[in-house]
């Protein structure tokens, strides 16, 4: 291992996105954020679209910070969240601002789908949960409702292969993000020619796929003249922030799960090849890929968007929390309240979160949350019997896992959501590190310019960086029981579809 060497990574999330540098020294890891910037759909009519040029403006704004801030950099990488997507005209040119999953131009998409290729033979090929929001129907509704557009598109690229192309002029597809895409083959590594052709898809779209770790060039001349930065490449992580966080967990022991929590919940093990089954299809559980040739087997949950969208809420109402409070408010509210089905569709959509919340729990025959720590709880905790709900299942198709379990992400830092998740699982959790994904942006930048041997060196790496928390299961006779009433209130909700 090299002795110093310091890298700059770019995380997006779909709340907000950051620079950080970060200098490898001596075995450890240290980060510093140098800008923070918000992120988050712009409506335009009945549209959701992201801001990509606001973006990639904020990009080079961390860019220029990092050029001020340190006299050399090692290496720029950048990840962001998955599935979403633009399309570039044969000139390389952006066709439209690309749409927010959250669009609700996929309704209905799935069915047109499935008509031409059943869920079977799509699950054989991708191993990847479905999702109406998945790039796979996304792209189909771009066919159906909008063909002059897809018959003006020459290339297909995903977000974060959209923001490396401005930088260095590299048009392709990294590994990771392009099997979030559910037209990507898990078998052969690649993209799924029959899926386009079943389609009816235009193959001529689909770039080249680079594996994690590939150095892309160097920034383009006017870029690296406008940020004052020259001769520092930019290399291709995990883009996709999942793999980039699942790259740094810490974990020690073989077949421990980990959840990646923030917007989304990541619930996963570690395989080493896809596990494409009846029950696996079944239970709609996903294979993507990681770092190391590794395979993420895992279901995605909607996660702390619920109180993300709540808090937004109640801030247009003017009453303003942070995260920190709300935690408390939930600690200090009255446990094994009303739970929700996280991942009901109700909630997939932003809007007023408290009041479908409220309106899940009437219909499924609960009393509603009785103020807004209640509600916080109720969020908290549903999320920790949907991770039981999941583990369970990982278990049916792996067999047993290991008593330990590692929470990576933003959620490491809420007590309230590690206790009760290590209470649902009867599994001791530990939290942390907070900023997996950029630890794992890191460690493969630092792999790709040699400075890190391994992937399982740079999680030793890790686990001498930070401090872990741990969590022993609590009350464990109580939550057996509460999560038996999860469970019926979870069949219940199936009819509100």
């Amino acid at each position: 291992m090299a002795a110093t060497a310091t890298f700059l990574a770019f995380d997006l999330g779909a709340e907000s996105g950051r620079a950080v540098i970060s200098r490898l020294e001596a075995g450890r890891l240290h980060l510093e954020e140098i800008h923070r910037f918000a992120n988050g759909p712009v409506r335009v009519h009945d549209h959701l679209y992201w801001d990509v040029l606001r973006l990639f403006e904020e990009i080079k704004r961390g860019l220029s910070l990092g050029a001020r801030k340190v006299p050399q950099i090692d290496g720029i990488g950048l990840s962001t969240w998955g599935v979403d997507s633009a399309l570039l005209d044969k000139q390389g040119e952006l066709l439209a601002n690309p749409y927010c999953y959250r669009d609700p131009r996929t309704g209905g998409m799935m069915d047109k789908v499935f008509a031409r290729m059943s869920r079977q033979e799509i699950f054989q090929h991708t191993g990847i949960q479905f999702m109406p929001l998945n790039t796979l129907y996304q792209l189909y509704a771009t066919a159906v409702l909008q063909p002059a557009r897809m018959e003006n598109a020459g290339t297909l690229l995903m977000m974060p292969d959209l923001f490396n192309y401005w930088l260095t002029g590299r048009k392709g597809c990294e590994l990771t993000d392009a099997s979030t895409t559910q037209f990507f083959d898990a078998h052969k590594r690649t993209w799924s020619r029959e899926i386009f052709e079943r389609l009816a898809l235009p193959i001529r779209i689909l770039p080249e796929i680079y594996p994690p770790g590939t150095v892309l060039g160097p920034l383009l001349p006017s870029v690296a003249e406008e940020v004052g930065l020259s001769g520092v490449p930019v290399i291709a992580p995990a883009s996709h922030d999942t793999a980039s966080a699942v790259a740094a967990v810490p974990a020690s022991q073989q077949g421990a799960v980990y959840i990646s929590s923030g917007t989304w919940s990541a619930v996963g093990a570690e395989v080493d090849r896809p596990v494409i089954t009846d029950q696996t299809l079944r239970d709609n559980f996903t294979n993507e890929s990681g770092v190391g040739g590794k395979y993420m087997f895992r279901k995605n949950v909607m996660g702390l968007w619920l109180l993300q969208e709540s808090r937004r809420t109640w801030a247009e109402a003017g009453e303003e929390y942070d995260y920190a409070t709300l935690a408390r408010m939930g600690a200090q509210a009255r446990p094994f309240g009303p739970v929700v089905e996280p991942d009901h569709e109700s909630f997939l959509a932003p809007g007023d979160m408290p009041s479908r919340i409220n309106d899940f729990c009437k219909n499924t025959g609960q009393e509603p949350p009785a103020d807004k720590g209640a509600l916080v709880r109720c969020v908290l905790e549903s999320l920790a019997l949907k991770y039981r709900w999941i583990v369970d299942r990982m278990e049916d198709a792996l067999g047993p896992l290991a008593p330990v379990v590692n929470v990576v992400g933003g959620g490491s830092r809420n007590e309230l959501l590690c206790q009760v998740t290590a209470n649902a699982l009867g599994k001791t959790v530990l939290a942390g590190p907070s900023e997996a994904t950029t630890l794992g942006n890191v460690l493969v930048q630092a792999i790709a310019r040699g400075h890190v041997a391994s992937l399982d060196e740079g999680r030793g790496i890790v686990r001498s960086s930070i401090e872990l928390k741990e969590y022993p299961p609590q009350e464990r006779r109580r939550w057996e029981e509460f999560y038996a009433r999860f469970l019926k209130v979870k069949e219940k909700s199936t009819t509100l579809l």
